[in-house]
């Protein structure tokens, strides 16, 4: 594993749904302090709290409206439009502001953001921050140097300051549309760095990546039961993750982990899938996963499900802990033995470069449709059939051997060494890029 030395910085993080704050968590080994919370007690003021807390509404009002019935869509379309991005061709200067710019700027004129840099100050460190308002006020006040974690494969113009060229922001990009999308609002090509997005160490292992490259190979044989994949990508794929990791070893069962969103929308769609799988999943054929992530609402839904349909199964798992780092490391150690992984097209569209096929929940807003259609540029999601059936189509995509396809397209083409990147810069001002998938 990896030996941080003397590297230390003030890292970031906003409770916005779990996304920056998955984004921000593999950095806590570095992290004076922890992870600070921006908007949290000790960290603002209590005026910067209402600010933060309203921010913090409107986004899981964001996240849940759809579902009310005939207004839902009509508003949800409304509350969209403020965080639009603009189609990127043709190829132009989107550097103008906007009003989600304006917006940013009122509430930094307000104060939010200024108890985190009075704080900062009092120890100049680097500032490593996973949400946009913290990096941008932060630039604003004149604190150097500011890093900042792209959480999307595209962003709104309110990621970069309204001024760009007068901006000291240094970008920390998942992925080559980010990289391009940056650029089209005026942030120099040396304050971008491609570095891919911060995954659990505890999944890499070290950095020629011997615990992923062993947890891959596995999931390669279950997710080939028909033997589909094997015999065309076999010396391929022994090439990359090893001969020896190739074989089978420890037994267990394929494992399915549904996983929604921070503010717990589309919980009910893991009803309808764990009604589907019953059968599967009482005869041992399968494993589900539900996530509730930190909420204890979603997670006495899920209990629910389970006491109704499947009470006692060892093969229903429910993940969940009211702590964020705990149910961090909950999610990464069953990340490791989990096969396909089903999501909104969210930060978790980047674990495909785990090798996880991604079953795409329908997506909600800009950012999340931008993730889906690079998911399905790279061929490594697959959009939902409908839950009820799942135990007919998602059989059927494993039987013809798509969801192994599916996991080594994201392997090969997803950016995985994220936080190694992002610690090697911090570290020497730079980093090393390397072509191989087992070094991107």
């Amino acid at each position: 594993m990896l030996q941080n030395g003397d590297i230390r910085a003030w890292v970031v993080s906003a409770d916005m749904g779990l996304g920056h704050q998955r984004a921000a968590n593999p950095l806590s080994c570095i992290a004076e302090e922890g992870i600070l919370t921006a908007g949290s007690e000790g960290v603002c003021s209590p005026r910067e709290k209402k600010l933060w807390d309203k921010t913090r509404h409107a986004y899981e009002f964001l996240s849940r409206i759809r579902s009310i019935p005939i207004l839902g869509k009509p508003l949800f379309g409304l509350l969209d439009e403020l965080q639009k991005i603009a189609p990127f061709y043709p190829l132009r200067d989107l550097s103008h502001t906007t009003y989600q710019v304006h917006l940013m700027d009122s509430l930094i004129r307000k104060g939010i953001g200024a108890a985190l840099i009075e704080k900062m100050r009092t120890k100049p460190l680097p500032m490593v921050t996973s949400f946009m308002l913290p990096a941008v006020a932060a630039d604003a006040a004149g604190y150097e140097p500011v890093y900042c974690i792209i959480c999307d494969a595209e962003i709104s113009r309110a990621w970069v300051a309204k001024d760009p060229a007068a901006s000291r922001i240094i970008y920390f990009v998942p992925c080559g549309r980010s990289f391009r999308r940056l650029k089209s609002y005026g942030v120099p090509d040396e304050r971008i760095f491609l570095t891919g997005f911060p995954m659990p160490l505890e999944v890499l292992g070290n950095r020629d990546l011997d615990i992923l490259r062993a947890d891959m190979a596995q999931r390669l044989l279950y997710l080939d039961p028909a033997d589909r994949f094997w015999p065309l990508h076999k010396l391929n794929v022994e090439h990359f993750l090893g001969k020896e990791n190739c074989s089978p070893k420890q037994a267990r069962v394929l494992t399915l982990t549904y996983a929604i969103g921070g503010a717990g929308a589309q919980r009910e769609a893991g009803r309808q899938i764990a009604e589907s799988l019953r059968p599967k999943i009482e005869a041992g054929g399968i494993i589900l996963n539900l996530v509730a992530g930190v909420r204890e609402d979603v997670r006495d839904y899920f209990e629910q499900v389970k006491t109704d349909l499947l009470p006692g199964s060892p093969n229903l798992r429910i993940l969940y802990s009211p702590e964020k780092n705990e149910y961090f490391r909950l999610f990464a150690q069953a990340i490791r033995t989990t096969d396909i992984l089903w999501t909104k097209p969210s930060e978790l569209s980047f674990y495909c470069g785990l090798g996880l096929p991604i079953i795409m929940s329908p997506p909600i807003g800009a950012q999340e449709r931008y993730n889906a259609k690079w998911l399905m540029e790279i061929q490594a999601g697959i959009p939902q059939e409908d839950p009820r059936y799942t135990d007919q189509w998602l059989f059927d995509l494993l039987n013809a051997g798509r969801l192994a396809e599916a996991a080594w397209s994201g392997f090969l083409k997803a950016r995985k060494c994220g936080t190694y990147k992002i610690l090697d810069i911090l570290k020497t001002g730079t980093m090393q890029s390397d072509p191989s998938p087992l070094k991107r």
